[in-house]
């Protein structure tokens, strides 16, 4: 976890595998991330495990599921209650089961 980065109250973090977070990278209350699965096709339902990294300045908003080898973009938004299976662009905002990016995400006073 960089710099003015945090995991609010009730943030479930499973890391079988590291989770890396960038500077002033929020992840809201309830979330969870999770770097494991398993092998549903092996009998012995083998571990898999994958690491997480959320970029600078990504916040992962409410209730958020974000599973393994997952990627979120630098600046990227999440919104409530999405399930992250892939990768998110940077600076897009996502939403959705499975998440999917569906618009840019401009700063006011920044980018405008």
């Amino acid at each position: 976890m960089d710099d003015h980065s945090c995991l609010s109250h009730g943030v479930i973090c499973y890391n079988v595998a590291p989770v890396f977070l960038g500077k002033n990278v929020t992840v809201s209350q309830y979330s969870h991330l999770c770097t494991a699965t398993h092998d549903y096709n092996d009998p012995s339902m083998q571990l898999m495990v994958a690491p997480i990294v959320i970029e600078d300045y990504a916040w992962v908003t409410a209730d958020v599921f974000i599973g393994p080898g997952v990627t979120i973009g630098e600046g990227a938004v999440i919104n409530a209650r999405s399930s992250v299976f892939s990768d998110i662009k940077p600076w897009t905002v996502a939403k959705g089961y499975p998440a999917q990016s569906y618009k840019k995400r401009v700063l006011k006073g920044v980018y405008e």
